[in-house]
């Protein structure tokens, strides 16, 4: 434990001024713009891993954006780990409400604030320089592999191919991620399930074109205004879905689950002032924690249709759009539920207008047992770096690419997150603790020994 925090000490700011250079990469994987930054994060993160002490790391083309693979194996008989990151970002609109260039990282208050700060270059960044730890002193107790891709933030579209392509490559005893959140930077956890994803958008179509509102409007179906009572129908006066047959394969969480769940620390008031918000809301029945984890939800992404533009232009829109996400719990399919929304969106529409529905991406729900020795060897490792027990938790976020490893690499996927809910991760003004990402550097080569140590 010693030698790894003098390590962490001995390199800190070093370890600080090679995050920033990834971050002011701006790989922003859903514009074509950036199609160039996102191989040159590729190129640059391949060389991260071969100076870290990667035997080899390749950057794979794919029909998008490329994968980076590396790998240092010292011994067969030993586990082997499959650290599994990402390295694009979500677009940093709307610019003008960050306080400082969102490609241009600085340290405010303890906190790194920049896009990719914590989603998901500060938490991948650790294992890299954790892996580098543990070679530069000798004390790897396991294989390591990295996959890193950089459509995660568009649904990790080549990502299923690439493991169907490389199953015998990508061969591990477990996938050890860092992508998502702890209860609090003194309250370890570990995320013990993940909501499913089905991503819609749809398109409401009335008159041929935009109409003038005065010659029109009363007598001409109006795509937003019908856009918008459809939206609202689909959920009911308790907040429950009302799409027929959506909760029919909802795995209900037993008493004594949500008895443990009940126990993890939570005050609504302090939840609701973090968001500046006077009241909660959700599905009838359940508490806040109990709707953010256990429960499925449906929202509004996006909606857009006619002039948005600075002062009037008195028309009646021609087109309305909208993007649906709905978050799923197991046993729920995500292509299934992709079905029931557009069969049941398209019969909702009045006559004047037509509809068409897409399902973007998806991906199932996950859950890891926390019985298992991978599960058991993280616990111990956030203990000990902690100083107290983590608290299993399910996350109401999804990570769809978990639920296919385990599909198609037949592994499952311990979830050693170390964000934060405040960091505002996809938002203006994204931050990430400078004391969690010391303590993730501190945390990992401790999963590594205790990992090894019980496998044996």
């Amino acid at each position: 434990m010693e030698e790894i925090r003098k390590y962490i000490d001995e390199n800190r700011d070093r370890f600080l001024e090679e995050l920033f250079d990834l971050i002011r990469i701006p790989s922003v994987s859903a514009k074509e713009e950036n199609r160039g930054d996102m191989v040159k994060m590729a190129e640059h993160l391949k060389q991260s891993l071969l100076q870290a002490g990667a035997d080899k790391a390749e950057v794979y083309p794919t029909d998008g954006h490329p994968i980076l693979y590396g790998e240092k194996m010292i011994d067969p008989a030993l586990p082997t780990v499959l650290v599994y990151g990402h390295y694009d970002v979500q677009p940093a609109e709307p610019f003008d409400l960050w306080e400082s260039n969102p490609f241009e990282p600085v340290v405010r208050d303890g906190k790194i604030y920049a896009r990719g700060a914590d989603d998901d270059k500060g938490q991948l960044f650790m294992h890299v320089k954790a892996f580098e730890m543990m070679m530069r002193t000798g004390t790897l107790t396991c294989n390591v592999k990295f996959m890193v891709e950089g459509e995660e933030e568009i649904g990790s579209v080549n990502l299923g191919k690439f493991c169907s392509d490389h199953k015998n490559m990508l061969g591990a005893d477990v996938i050890l991620v860092s992508d998502t959140t702890m209860i609090a930077s003194d309250i370890p956890s570990i995320t013990a399930g993940l909501r499913g994803l089905s991503y819609m958008e749809v398109e409401v179509t009335g008159p041929n074109r935009d109409l003038h509102s005065g010659l029109y409007g009363g007598a001409v179906a109006n795509p937003c205004n019908i856009l918008t009572k459809m939206i609202a129908s689909l959920t009911d006066e308790d907040n429950h879905i009302a799409i027929p047959g959506f909760y029919d394969d909802v795995i209900e969480a037993s008493p004594e689950e949500r008895r443990e769940m009940a126990k993890r620390p939570y005050n609504e008031e302090d939840f609701k002032a973090s968001i500046d918000i006077d009241a909660v809301m959700g599905e009838a029945g359940y508490t806040t924690h109990e709707r953010l984890g256990i429960r499925p939800s449906l929202d509004v992404n996006g909606i857009w249709g006619g002039y948005t533009g600075e002062g009037a232009k008195t028309i009646l829109p021609g087109k309305a759009y909208a993007k649906i996400s709905m978050r799923l719990v197991p046993d729920q399919d995500n292509e299934k539920i992709a079905k029931l929304f557009e069969k049941h969106f398209k019969s909702i529409a009045p006559a004047g207008v037509r509809v068409t529905v897409k399902y973007l991406h998806g991906g199932q729900a996950y859950v890891s047992p926390i019985d298992t020795t991978e599960y058991l060897a993280a616990a111990r490792a956030m203990e000990t770096a902690f100083g107290k027990k983590p608290i299993p938790v399910r996350s109401g976020g999804s990570i769809p690419i978990i639920s296919t490893f385990e599909k198609i690499l037949g592994t499952k996927s311990i979830l050693l997150g170390f964000g934060l809910d405040s960091d505002a991760i996809h938002s203006p003004n994204e931050s990430y603790p400078l004391y969690n990402f010391y303590k993730g550097i501190e945390t990992i080569p401790l999963f590594y020994r205790y990992y090894a140590e019980m496998k044996k």
